[in-house]
């Protein structure tokens, strides 16, 4: 069954659309009314209803209004200007983009977001996006996940099995376009969409990937690789062949299929389709109301004393937002018997020979007290059974509850390590400081800017009166002065399981196994157990000739529009001349609130330093969809099995 990671179904009031086919003078027929009631739809036709819509210049300044004023409060502005190597390709003036964006002239609404979509997105930092939820209701699936592999680039062979649990109206949405698609399971590719396959991968890395700031970790999002969430292991098709903002009808290949007697490549076009995941409608005017008209929960709202935390601090988040993935066949599962502590988002094994623990941590977005008694629950169990060393694998962890990566660390690391984290800053712009000003008169403690939440670097708490914007801290980034807050560590709550004395396992004896897609609160855990532990990191995938980080987007904390607009709200400054106004589309502008600097070069984010593991391996056709395999090589290999 497909599970979308991100579901754009909508719910709550809605207001007056600001679009109709009345006010609009729309065609006629209506293109919307051909797909509605419809889960497999031509793309087609998808878009034909998408670009029903035409331009909106009040639209276009209200979102490009909160747009640039949320980018007020993202961290890495100025350091666009000019990215530090090895990040050039991401290099972007943002505000003369936003200009270009302001006086360009669309077609329709949906070119519009399109553009602005895009130019965001190819900042290549995940915490940072703009997502129109009315064009976001299909993801259009491609039938060909590629893989690359230690002999090349393939159809992922096992694309039949996965794919195949879409049911009988995918395969037979394709039948009836006259695709073959099954045959192809295993090919390989040559070119794609009228490039060599190499560089097909770059143009995907580069224009719409998006989450990653190193080449090589978003090549790694190109292809189709494994992961897991509540639901259990999964596969993600990869962004070649999954689009969330919906763009093509079909891609051309060149490919040798499997068992092909001449060896020589054929020319295959293959559709896409696409899967509607967004509220029912009839026609245009309803698919506007129900997926693009601004709802309750688009805009943020005053966070009163009973939604407040008042008994411990407001935590943190730091996650990506990504495209669906498909759940494993059974016949690609792990044999091994789950240990305690498997019920959620980690995943814990015992390796065959009881030397060798594995916990596959999917993600932190589990609630904090739940996934503080997974942890100790399956290290109870290995050393019980003996275990002596210990894999984390954390491949396509896009993040979550930063006091629970922070949590992981001090278990691991031993209860006498009790500053687990970095020092972090926010941006101190002018309206930051009224917000913090105002948290402070008014004593408030359940926003993210109440002084509440945080520890002074030294580890002690900060009080509730204390102002951390004033005074703001000189910082120039590429000529731009950026004042940043002044300096200051989570403080998070008292986990509800005993820390032990000691690291359970000797620090030597650990690895951390990725694909480098480990976004958010996970790049926090891997890179402060790599510089404070010099923790054994194994990265696996992306070309070889290239190098590739074990971390991915960096940052310390996101805040979507939503949280943004209630800190504002909350603080009584929606009035001020600085503050976005309320969006009146259903959308999301989201950015990176937070940086932190690493203890290797405290005046250098972690985002920006370039942090290598020590082993880079290849996926072979053994190891590209299966964690078993990959764990025992990586138990053999790297911390040796004996």
């Amino acid at each position: 069954m497909l599970r979308p990671f991100i579901r754009f179904a909508c719910s709550g009031l809605l207001v007056v659309p600001l679009l109709t086919r009345a006010s609009l003078a729309a065609a006629t027929p209506d293109p919307c009314t051909k797909i509605a009631a419809q889960f497999f739809v031509d793309p087609a036709d998808a878009l034909t209803c998408l670009k029903s819509f035409p331009f909106n210049e009040t639209l276009r300044q209200n979102i490009l209004s909160v747009v640039s004023r949320v980018f007020d409060f993202y961290t890495f502005e100025d350091f666009y200007l000019n990215s530090p190597a090895p990040y050039k390709q991401s290099t972007t003036d943002i505000r003369a983009e936003i200009r270009r964006i302001e006086s360009t002239q669309y077609a329709t609404d949906y070119d519009f977001n399109q553009d602005l979509y895009d130019f965001i997105t190819q900042m290549n930092d995940g915490h940072t996006r703009w997502f129109p939820n009315c064009y976001m209701t299909f993801e259009n699936v491609l039938p060909a996940p590629i893989v690359i592999l230690d002999t090349g680039v393939y159809i992922a062979p096992n694309s039949v099995e996965l794919l195949n649990q879409f049911g009988d109206g995918f395969s037979g949405f394709l039948a009836a376009k006259g695709s073959d698609w099954e045959r192809l399971a295993g090919a390989e590719v040559i070119a794609i969409g009228g490039l060599p396959v190499r560089q097909y991968i770059d143009k995907i890395a580069g224009t719409v990937s998006g989450n990653y700031l190193n080449y090589n970790n978003r090549v790694n999002s190109v292809v189709s690789s494994y992961r897991i969430s509540n639901s259990g292991f999964q596969q993600r098709l990869g962004d070649h062949a999954i689009e969330p903002f919906l763009k093509q009808t079909s891609l051309n290949f060149s490919l040798i299929p499997v068992g092909s007697t001449s060896g020589k490549p054929e020319n295959v076009s293959v559709p896409f389709v696409a899967l509607f995941g967004g509220n029912g409608f009839t026609d245009g005017p309803s698919y506007w109301a129900n997926n693009c008209a601004a709802i309750n929960t688009t805009n943020g709202a005053v966070i009163t004393p009973e939604g407040s935390l008042q008994t411990h601090p407001r935590l943190a988040r730091a996650s990506l937002v990504d495209s669906a993935a498909i759940d494993f066949p059974d016949a690609f599962l792990p044999t091994l018997t789950p240990t305690n502590g498997s019920t959620g988002t980690i995943k814990s094994y015992i390796l065959p020979g009881n030397k060798t623990g594995v916990m596959f941590v999917g993600t932190f977005e589990a609630e904090f007290n739940q996934f503080t008694v997974d942890v100790e629950a399956a290290v109870n169990q290995f050393k019980a059974s003996g275990v002596e060393k210990l894999l984390i694998d954390v491949t396509n962890n896009l993040g979550g509850q930063l006091c629970s990566g922070l949590f992981l660390h001090r278990y691991l690391a031993g209860a006498a390590f009790e500053l687990a984290g970095f020092q972090t800053t926010s941006r101190a712009n002018p309206l930051a400081q009224k917000i913090v000003k105002a948290n402070v008169e008014k004593g408030l403690s359940g926003t993210y800017y109440a002084s509440y939440n945080w520890l002074f670097p030294s580890g002690k708490q900060m009080p509730g009166y204390y102002n951390y914007n004033t005074p703001s801290i000189p910082f120039s980034v590429n000529g731009r002065d950026q004042p940043t807050s002044q300096r200051f560590l989570d403080s998070c709550p008292v986990p509800s399981v005993q820390l032990p004395s000691a690291p359970p396992f000797d620090l030597n004896n650990v690895a951390i196994i990725g694909n480098g897609c480990c976004a958010s609160t996970c790049a926090v855990f891997t890179s402060v157990m790599f510089e404070r532990h010099n923790t054994k990191i194994a990265t696996f995938g992306g070309f070889s000739d290239k190098p590739i980080e074990f971390k991915g987007s960096a940052g310390n904390q996101v805040l979507e529009w939503s949280e943004l607009d209630s800190e504002i709200k909350t603080a009584g400054l929606k009035d001020d001349p600085l503050a976005p106004p309320d969006l009146l589309v259903n959308g999301n502008m989201r950015h990176n609130w937070r940086t932190a600097y690493s203890f290797l070069d405290e005046t250098t984010p972690i985002a920006y330093l370039t942090e290598a593991p020590q082993y880079h391996f290849r996926y072979t056709k053994d190891t590209y969809n299966n964690p078993e395999n990959v764990w025992t090589f990586v138990e053999e290999v790297v911390l040796g099995s004996g």
